[in-house]
């Protein structure tokens, strides 16, 4: 056996593990939130708006912008906040 630090056998340096015995402890169980949906009836349900949509309008601020390239995630985005889907 070798031995690589006398201190440790010697019980000295304490490591803070209990070494006797072992508990298992489980969490306590958690899940996700439910999701709410969205009203489906009345005055209050919005329409439903397609990526056809999004993509037209996206189309239209790069051609607004003199079709310079780079800056299509800007369009989709503001887009989508103009119609309203976020």
């Amino acid at each position: 056996m070798i031995k690589i630090c006398s201190a440790i056998g010697d019980g000295r340096i304490s490591f803070g593990m209990k070494t006797t015995g072992r508990k298992t402890v489980k969490a306590a169980k958690t899940s996700a939130p439910m999701a709410v949906k969205a009203p489906t009836g009345g005055k209050a349900a919005a329409r439903e708006i397609g990526h056809d949509e999004i993509a037209k309008r996206s189309f239209e601020l790069y051609l607004a912008r003199g079709g310079a390239d780079g800056h299509d995630v800007e369009d989709w985005l503001a887009a989508e906040a103009e119609l309203g889907t976020v």
